[in-house]
């Protein structure tokens, strides 16, 4: 069964044709983002959203150009971050997400200066540059996870690995035992409850939806509190126990209970939802391809500019509305006014015509790879990326060594949750095992 694009029986929105057609927030909408980015890219490179600014009055402005996108992020003083300031309720009475990761944010990083200064001695010794310090843990969790149905010739890669190793991996990074997976798995999908159940491009929940992510969340902080006491007693090798050792350099002290809770929060959520949808994007492309995959097995030199052009062409995260203008812009001859909510939509900037020579196709000799902008840019990208790249790779590198070729097994729908990220409910793979 071939597939070019994602595509799901189940939707119920009507493949776009004008710009007028498009919506990349309704239901269903999932099933047709990649044939609405070339609309865009074509007839609405800014695209406003009436009324859904950052106050009321002020309207949202979808950018789709890669070149408008890496200026908006590049330059936070111009372009602010809507996370600095407390959230507040819609017009509507709807509620934005309100977590832990907030606070932490106001208490920890409230600048430009803090925020580097977080990234570059908070999470990058654990899961950013220093990542590879992880790559023997992710290797036998990966290979663990693959004993499990190497011998049965098929499986659910999703839910039998691409969302389990995640879990295993950041359980083993912070300091959890893997008997309390199932609960973070639990309040993991809790803290992305705006993402995927949010409406519109502000991701707002309906107080009924923010009363039960609160109710789901109910323990989580107790969870960690107790953990980051029993690690300042017993510290041991992971992330929480170093987080209540160190000494932040910007404040000249260490962290509180509270701040470590919110790095926590903020791990949790970009390092468990992300990688699984990646990993599942990966394995249709292989499946869609089998060439290609032969390929990189073949010659694993080739899988880090697989694992990059995977990212680029199906982003994990198609795009978030983080950043406000203060001042009256323009982006490809609009005019944005002050106080407008930019949503930057990254899938629509990784395959920019204007930025990438055949942009709908994996190269994996393509110049430059890694430029795309699924992470984000700049001092504010994604504090993760440094992980999820290694679990890409190092799983990669295990399941080729093991599944010498694989394809598109009976009953999938392709269904994808809704939301702004890229997430399959399922995916059945057939596989042939290796020698």
């Amino acid at each position: 069964m071939a597939r070019t694009e994602p595509r799901t029986a189940q939707n119920t929105m009507k493949c776009p044709v004008r710009p007028e057609d498009v919506d990349l927030f309704s239901p269903g909408a999932q099933e047709h983002w990649y044939e609405a980015y070339p609309i865009l890219h074509a007839q609405s490179p800014v695209h406003r959203i009436p009324g859904e600014g950052s106050v009321p009055g002020t309207d949202g402005f979808i950018l789709t150009r890669y070149e408008d996108i890496v200026r908006v992020v590049m330059d936070p003083d111009r372009y602010p971050p809507g996370l600095t300031t407390p959230p507040k309720p819609g017009p509507d009475g709807a509620m934005p997400q309100l977590n832990a990761m907030i606070v932490s944010i106001l208490s920890l990083r409230p600048t430009e200066t803090l925020w580097r200064a977080h990234k570059d001695e908070l999470t990058d010794p654990w899961v950013g540059s220093g990542a590879t310090r992880h790559d023997d843990m992710i290797e036998a969790a990966a290979n663990a996870l693959i004993d499990q149905w190497i011998d049965q010739g098929k499986v659910d890669f999703v839910g039998q690995f691409a969302r389990l190793l995640p879990q295993i991996v950041m359980a083993n990074v912070l300091g959890f035992p893997h008997e309390d997976i199932p609960r973070m798995e639990i309040w993991g999908a809790a803290q992305v409850a705006a993402f995927v159940h949010g409406h519109g491009h502000r991701n707002l929940l309906t107080p009924e939806q923010a009363i039960e992510q609160m109710r789901s969340l109910a323990g989580f902080a107790d969870y960690v509190a107790d953990w980051v006491v029993e690690k300042r007693l017993r510290p041991k090798d992971d992330m929480i126990s170093w987080l209540t050792q160190v000494t932040y350099s910007p404040l000249n002290r260490k962290l509180t209970d509270i701040e470590i809770n919110g790095i926590v929060y903020a791990m949790m959520i970009g390092g468990l939802e992300t990688t699984q949808y990646a990993m599942a994007e990966q394995a249709q492309l292989f499946c869609e391809d089998p060439e290609l995959y032969r390929t990189v097995r073949g010659d694993r030199s080739k899988l880090r500019a697989f694992v990059e052009e995977s990212l680029r062409l199906r982003s994990p995260t198609q795009g978030l509305s983080t950043r406000v203008t203060i001042q009256d812009e323009e982006f490809q001859g609009v005019a944005v006014p002050a106080g407008s909510l930019l949503h930057m939509r990254w899938a629509a900037a990784n395959r920019d015509p204007q930025e990438w020579e055949c942009p709908n196709d994996l190269q994996l000799d393509r110049k430059a790879v890694t430029r795309h902008v699924t992470f984000s840019r700049g001092s504010r990208s994604c504090p993760g990326s440094g992980i999820s790249r290694q679990e890409q790779l190092i799983a990669w590198t295990c399941l080729m060594d093991r599944i010498e070729a694989l394809e598109y097994g009976a009953g999938n729908t392709f269904e994808h949750q809704p939301g702004i990220m890229l997430g399959l409910y399922a995916l059945q793979l057939n596989f042939r095992k290796a020698s």
